[in-house]
């Protein structure tokens, strides 16, 4: 039997099996099993592949996923005014577009790749080195064809099954593997969606059979097996359903099926605004402004830099030596205690903060 072939029997095992306390352990047990037969057709399955290779560029990449003839390339141009070849059949777009998309001063790249298809995370229509894209990018927009609803949770499935996590907060759980002493099973919290005899028996499945486990967060099965495997990649996603200029009537029923976050138009540009609000949102933008001693902030061309940053942060972005000649730093805003505080690099900033750098 392949591995394939195995896949699909204990799935259908697992799609047969009713959830409840007696069964919660089997189902566990299922799922790593699952996981790891995935994890071994993903690492060794088939010929040399080769990926897209496109540097990184501004404060962000965003990356468009979606079926063949969705729009993306139109999309594209119509963000960015990049000229990504359009024509009204599947395909277009054999290799990745990218565009600048220039709001509220953030220079945010867009890539335009060419359309999945089901089966794309096991590599059907270079699907496998589409999707590695996603695993870089700092936002992916599902973009859904309004005819074509039901594309939705294909997409969803196949990034799930190249390890991305979308719209997921990573679950804080510690896993320390020992030589000896069995599983010693900490929480900090109630754990109302596994239990003990579960966790245990998810870890002795992959082969974790003395470790230190400490769980911070009210986790599930899944998030307990992607905690074991260490290689999921936690990204923001906004799904956005395009050509509402063909079918204005679907608009709100496509939006309320889909749970869509926007309905535009590549093509007429309508809501091409609000999308980009929504992307300068979702990337969890500051805006960070410097000054120099003894002068005025320059206020019109802030630092763009990601909500968390520290001063640290803001060191790295303007010179490669400054966090090494580092001294101090004053800092004028919400973050500061009072006007003109001196800071370490530890500092964490906020929206309009203004920074003084002071190094040797």
């Amino acid at each position: 039997m392949s591995s394939q072939d195995r896949v699909q029997e204990l799935e259908l095992e697992l799609s047969k099996t009713k959830y409840n306390k007696r069964t919660q352990k089997a189902i566990g047990i299922l799922k790593a099993k699952i996981a790891q037969l995935k994890e071994k057709q993903q690492s060794g399955s088939g010929s040399k592949t080769y990926g897209f290779a496109v540097s990184k560029t501004g404060d962000a990449t965003v990356i468009l996923v979606g079926f063949p003839s969705v729009g993306k390339s139109t999309l594209l141009n119509t963000l960015t005014g990049t000229k990504s070849e359009v024509a009204a059949y599947a395909f277009t777009t054999l290799s990745v577009i990218p565009g600048l998309l220039k709001h509220k001063s953030a220079k945010i790249q867009i890539l335009d790749v060419p359309g999945i298809v089901e089966g794309a995370a096991s590599g059907r229509g270079r699907g496998k080195e589409v999707l590695q894209m996603t695993r870089n990018a700092d936002l992916v927009i599902i973009l859904l064809d309004i005819f074509h609803p039901e594309h939705l949770p294909v997409i969803k499935r196949e990034l799930h099954d190249t390890h991305l996590r979308i719209n997921e907060i990573k679950p804080d759980v510690s896993i320390t593997r020992k030589e000896r002493g069995g599983l010693d099973i900490g929480t900090t919290v109630k754990l109302t969606r596994i239990n003990r005899e579960t966790i245990e028996g998810i870890c002795r499945e992959f082969r974790i059979n003395s470790a230190q486990i400490v769980i911070r967060d009210d986790i599930t099965q899944d998030q307990l097996i992607d905690a074991i495997q260490k290689n999921k990649r936690y990204v923001p996603a906004i799904t956005v359903v395009n050509k509402m200029d063909l079918a204005s009537d679907k608009v709100q029923q496509i939006t309320r099926l889909t749970h869509a976050d926007l309905a535009v138009s590549g093509v007429t540009g309508e809501n091409i605004e609000e999308l980009k609000e929504l992307i300068y949102s979702k990337l969890n933008f500051i805006r960070v402004y410097t000054k120099e001693a003894r002068k005025e902030a320059d206020m019109t061309e802030p630092l763009i830099m990601k909500s968390g940053a520290a001063i640290r942060d803001v060191c790295d972005k303007l010179h490669k030596d400054f966090v090494k000649k580092f001294r101090f730093a004053r800092i004028w805003g919400l973050s500061a205690k009072f006007d003109g505080q001196k800071v370490a690099l530890k500092h964490m900033l906020i929206d309009n903060d203004i920074v003084e750098i002071h190094v040797r």
